[in-house]
Order: structure tokens, then sequence, then C-alpha cells
């Protein structure tokens, strides 16, 4: 039987064989530690990272926070598209709310 950590980390693989993120597109990576998450943009074609953010805490509240966060550092260096990546995480609850408030930032994914 395969453990939570283990599939996250199969899903984690399958996706990152798919998602590629451009200087004109970058790759948005989440992240979800023990009590904080991280959001980066990210250019896997040079290699770099844009930007990143950070939030303590792991609740929706702090999600959409982080990303209206992001999505006001994109606009900043005028990026309105990227390619969402959930770092193997399912799509619900905390990367739901962050997907969202990205999206309602202005980001398009």
């Amino acid at each position: 039987m395969k453990t939570r950590r283990s599939q996250r980390l199969i899903r984690q693989r399958r996706i990152r064989a798919v998602v590629r993120g451009t200087a004109a597109r970058p790759r948005l990576a989440v992240y979800r530690s023990g009590s904080a998450l991280f959001v980066q943009l990210i250019d896997d074609e040079q290699g770099v990272t844009i930007a990143s953010k950070r939030v303590k805490g792991k609740n929706r509240a702090a999600a959409m926070t982080l990303g209206k966060d992001i999505a006001a550092l994109a606009a900043k260096r005028k990026i309105t598209s990227v390619v969402f990546d959930r770092g193997g995480n399912r799509y619900h609850g905390v990367i739901k709310a962050l997907a969202d408030a990205a999206r309602e930032g202005g980001l398009h994914f």
C-alpha cells in the first residue's frame, strides 16, 4: 500500500514531465511545507526564479492572500499568463483557493 507522500511524489513527477515554464509564460510552482505555503514563478528555459512569495499558515485565507500577492508581483513584471504546477498536491482546498485568488488577481491559466 502506497503512502500519501509517495503518491504525491508520483503525481509530482508526472506533472513535471509535462509542465515547462518560459520567460513569457512562467511556471507557477506551489509547495506546501509543514507550516507555510510557498509560490514561485519559474523560467525553466533559463533555470531562474522570476518571483517568489511565502506565507505562514496553511489555511484557505492564507492561500488567498498568497495568490493575490503573487498575481501582483507577476503584474509588476508584466506577466499575465502562467502554467500552474500544483506540485503533486490534489487540486482542492488550499491549492484551489490559491489558484482562484491568483486568477482573480489577473493571472491566466
